[in-house]
């Protein structure tokens, strides 16, 4: 998993000392041993000082880059920008990291501008810095970096890159992003509707039958919405969930302001009033009459054949949510009858030993990386590492799953214990209350 950042400098000199830092790259060993390993290996010993330059030198990084900003006379405003990727603890060793570093940089910046990548140890969590020049070698035009391009260049090349080699990434908002995460949009490209697209649904049939926006939000509060208004950022709750989503991040067609010029310029067409005409009807007329006999059954049939137009019916949010659920809940019920979990405590005990398969299998592939990158088990380890989170995950879904509905059932219980007291009293109130008969 890596965490991405990036900051523009103005100040390329102190940027460069600071990533090139020797003390930062530089790991204390832990044992006796380790330390006469470290002094007696010299080409270890180089190895862990991480540190390359991208169409210039380490060594004369800075005034490479000072040379290419005035040769371009682009010396006012940004001079460089500084990146830091940072991974997560255990889960990549130096030299896959600082290779990963490089790749970012290549991918990043395709040699058009000067940059030196360094690997840091000194903390839990390697980190590369990544340091480049705002001015391009070849038309001297500068680097731009803005929200857009941090998300779909930066950040998306990184975790590009993440998975390339099997780490973890971290999910960000739709919101946040400005594009769909890939499981939403797989989701909805198999016509399975996730719960945003619930929402959709509803804003669309309230802005379809409505004409102001009182009476919107009032068609979203029954159908059980809760809306908030006086804020930055204008809110709403669908029914069974805990927290509130903002209006745009279900899209720009979504936000209130657009909502509002839909529902006043929207292309409903009403029918005009008709001409009445009186006319003198003649003869004896009666009121029709209730449909008895067979000719029930025979419109029954009629109607149940799809002859007569039906209604049409709408679940409620709540149902369609369980609806959505339902591959999930087949998927964890075909999990635990296939390794015949019958119990809460089986189920735990399953997910200790495969978080104990994972670490261990994750210790011998950070052991693969250092004496043998190349190794053909690295991807069948890779591999198996996917499935057994997956199982972890899972095992943690059911759980969660479980306690809440042994939370639903108590509360349940206890509500219809409370009716039956109720009943109970308002039975022994009438009795009293009922007067006695001579």
């Amino acid at each position: 998993m890596a965490y991405t950042s990036i900051i523009p400098v103005r100040r390329l000199d102190r940027a460069v000392d600071y990533v090139r830092d020797k003390t930062k790259t530089i790991r204390n060993p832990k044992s006796l041993q380790d330390a006469v390993d470290y002094a007696l290996n010299r080409e270890k010993t180089e190895s862990d000082c991480f540190e390359t330059g991208l169409s210039c030198v380490c060594e004369t990084a800075f005034e490479d880059m000072r040379d290419t900003v005035q040769r371009w006379q682009q010396t006012d405003g940004v001079q460089g920008y500084h990146l830091v990727q940072s991974f997560a603890e255990g889960e990549v060793t130096p030299e896959l990291a600082h290779q990963i570093g490089v790749e970012l940089a290549e991918q990043l910046l395709q040699g058009r501008f000067q940059a030196v990548v360094t690997t840091h140890l000194n903390t839990k969590h390697y980190h590369n810095h990544i340091v480049w020049c705002s001015v391009a070698l070849d038309n001297g035009r500068k680097y731009h970096s803005n929200a857009k391009s941090y998300y779909t260049e930066v950040r998306a090349r990184s975790d590009a890159l993440c998975r390339k080699y099997g780490l973890s990434v971290i999910e960000t908002p739709e919101g946040e992003r400005g594009k769909k995460q890939y499981a939403k949009w797989q989701a909805e490209e198999a016509g399975k509707p996730t719960w945003r697209t619930l929402i959709r649904q509803d804003i669309e049939e309230a802005t379809s039958q409505c004409v102001t926006w009182t009476q919107f939000v009032r068609a979203l509060e029954r159908k059980g919405y809760e809306i908030r208004m006086g804020r930055k950022y204008p809110t709403l709750r669908p029914p069974g969930k805990e927290r509130f989503v903002r209006f745009k991040t279900l899209g720009k067609q979504y936000t209130p302001e657009a909502i509002k010029q839909r529902i006043l310029y929207s292309q409903k067409t009403y029918p005009a009033e008709p001409h009445v005409r009186h006319v003198r009807l003649h003869g004896t007329y009666q009121k029709a009459r209730k449909l008895k006999g067979l000719r029930v059954f025979y419109y029954r049939e009629l109607y149940m054949m799809g002859f007569f137009r039906r209604k049409p019916w709408h679940p409620s949010p709540a149902v369609r949510e369980e609806i959505r659920q339902l591959d999930k809940r087949i998927e964890q019920y075909e999990f635990l009858m296939n390794r015949d979990i019958r119990t809460l405590a089986q189920l735990r005990d399953l997910r200790g030993k495969t978080e104990a398969e994972v670490r261990q299998l994750n210790a011998e592939r950070n052991c693969l990386y250092k004496t043998n990158p190349k190794s053909d088990q690295i991807p069948l380890l890779t591999q198996r590492l996917r499935e057994l989170r997956k199982t972890i995950k899972l095992c943690k879904r059911i759980e969660e799953h479980s306690l809440e509905m042994a939370q639903r059932q108590e509360e349940e219980q206890k509500r219809r214990a409370e009716q039956e007291r109720r009943n109970a009293y308002e039975r022994n109130t009438m009795e009293t209350a009922a007067p006695i008969r001579p």
